[in-house]
């Protein structure tokens, strides 16, 4: 009797494998991956289920892919880097309350996700859920468009996490040397070096990616200490009262509400992309238990450190309008200084923010890449088999490794020419991923209203599913629409906020070629899905 055609009393449970099991737990390969690669029972089990072959190394573990979320998302700094405009739009009581609602908004989102991720741990990810629980009338076209949404959005994340490291060096620069000139191009070219040393984690140190990630989050936490000691050791304090009751509408919206909801830019991008970990799935160890924790624990892990750095700034950061007009465009940097008074500190503190944002760009790198393979893997893009190229006895998407290289690099060279289109393009992450999300949350909360059973899974939301499901679209929706609205009120051509445009076109351009070519050659998931009517183990349907 197959596994899918067993009633739910006779099924085992492959979280609990007996002793008769435990020595086939890791099974000989006969093909590219070496056995002790190949994973456990239930990755093969998950594997066969949804048709896939394993042609990556498994040999991420719990700890090593907490890490690799959690210095991803960069949450307390990212916080610091885009503090203005936290600080420009909601103040420092709008940025602590925000951080708060949005935190706990995206922990019901990436409930959501990990739940998904433990029916089908696919590095498809958002565009393989749609395509095997979307109605089926709509699931071909709305998998294909998920899936551009998601390839192009990650690839323009590596774009953003080395532009906020590249210019936070020539903040220090200007620091330091107040005649130097910001030169866009000396930022280009900062953003190419950064990449390329992120390329080399993933092509020659590709075998040791998992052990670099558990050593960068010991950076990620022990740096975060780094810098809030010597704040709360020498800064004047705010009070209680300014720092958790004064809202700022510095962008000259029409109520304080709305600035503060403006602001909640800098706190979604703090949270956002925890699915980051899906897209490694096939090279997790027991994948189907050992990710859903690992997203959980790393929105748990980043939601306090980020906290803390928050309540920090707030009560340490002094004169707001001083630190938002520094020269080194960062206010972060300012406050440094303010409080060290010393240049060697200063230096030393940024710099471990450049570390920590130059390791989040090698995890950027690997994700963009897997996402950008997989769906070439389906034949979602043009020169499908050149991206979906798995390189013999290295076991990792080389060509799609490289093809991340090169678009970081065209992408910013846009930066020479015009900021606003590199921000526009930067800013597409964010409503991609958004819209990735509300897509595929939809589609299984759709399937729990219409009481249609769901697949197996090691780690549920039981009961709670349904709720928590209407919770996060909830959520995502208004925010959705606030990611399109520029910082200030009066707009020019300078401050528009043109995501909408490019967003608008992304959907365009993915609708033309799969009316022309996509609908001929894109092999929707589902339809290489084994499962055929499988489900859900007895409790935890809805």
């Amino acid at each position: 009797m197959k596994l899918n055609e067993m009633p739910h009393g006779d099924m085992k449970d492959v979280g609990s494998i007996d002793a008769d099991d435990a020595g086939h737990a890791e099974f000989a390969s006969k093909g590219p991956v070496a056995p002790k690669y190949m994973g456990t029972v239930a990755d093969r089990r998950d594997m066969n289920a949804m048709g896939r072959e394993q042609v990556l190394r498994r040999n991420f573990r719990f700890i090593s892919i907490l890490g690799f979320g959690c210095t991803l998302i960069s949450t307390w700094e990212v916080v610091l880097t885009l503090l203005s405009c936290a600080l420009t739009d909601g103040g420092t009581a709008g940025l602590i309350w925000g951080f708060m609602i949005v935190t706990a908004g995206f922990s019901l989102v990436f409930a959501s996700i990990a739940e998904l991720a433990s029916m089908s741990p696919t590095s498809g990810g958002q565009y393989h859920w749609v395509s095997e629980f979307a109605p089926r009338r709509y699931q071909r076209f709305l998998s294909y468009i998920t899936g551009w949404l998601c390839a192009i959005g990650w690839q323009c994340a590596i774009v953003s996490i080395a532009f906020l490291a590249g210019t936070i060096i020539q903040g220090l620069i200007v620091l330091n040397d107040p005649s130097y000139n910001f030169e866009r191009w000396h930022g280009t070219l900062l953003v190419i070096a950064i990449t390329t040393f992120s390329i080399l984690f993933n092509t020659f140190l590709a075998k040791n990616l998992p052990m670099v990630e558990a050593l960068i989050l010991i950076i990620h936490v022990v740096g975060l200490f780094a810098i809030i000691i010597p704040l709360w050791v020498l800064s004047p304090r705010n009070t209680p009262k300014a720092v958790f009751t004064e809202f700022n509408n510095g962008g000259g919206w029409d109520s304080v509400g709305t600035a503060t909801l403006v602001g909640l830019s800098t706190t979604i991008t703090s949270m956002i992309g925890y699915d980051c970990s899906v897209h490694m799935c096939e090279e997790i160890k027991d994948a189907s238990e050992t990710l859903p924790k690992a997203i959980m624990a790393s929105v748990g892990v980043n939601a306090v450190l980020g906290f803390i750095m928050i309540i920090t700034l707030c009560f340490t950061l002094g004169d707001v309008d001083g630190v938002l007009s520094s020269t080194t465009r960062f206010p972060f940097i300012q406050i440094f200084y303010n409080t060290t008074q010393s240049y060697a500190a200063t230096n030393t503190m940024t710099a471990i923010l450049v570390i920590t944002l130059t390791a989040s760009t090698i995890t950027e790198v690997a994700t963009a890449s897997r996402q950008l393979w997989s769906f070439a893997r389906d034949k979602g893009l043009p020169f499908s088999s050149f991206f979906a190229y798995v390189t013999p006895g290295w076991n990792i998407p080389l060509n799609a490794v490289m093809v991340s290289l090169v678009a970081t690099i065209l992408l910013s060279l846009i930066n020479i020419i015009s900021y606003v289109a590199l921000s526009a393009i930067v800013s597409l992450t964010i409503t991609s991923l958004i819209s990735a999300y509300i897509v595929s949350i939809g589609c299984i909360l759709l399937k729990r209203l219409r009481g249609e059973p769901l697949p197996y899974r090691r780690w549920s939301l039981g009961r709670f599913g349904m709720a928590i499901n209407i919770a996060a679209l909830a959520f995502l929706l208004p925010i959705f629409v606030f990611a399109f609205f520029p910082v200030t009120s009066s707009v020019d051509g300078q401050t528009m906020n043109w995501s909408v445009v490019m967003y608008v076109g992304l959907i365009a351009f993915a609708s033309i070629y799969y009316v022309l070519r996509g609908r001929y050659q894109f092999i929707a998931p589902v339809a290489l899905v084994k499962r055929d009517g499988v489900y859900v183990a007895s409790g935890a349907r809805f």
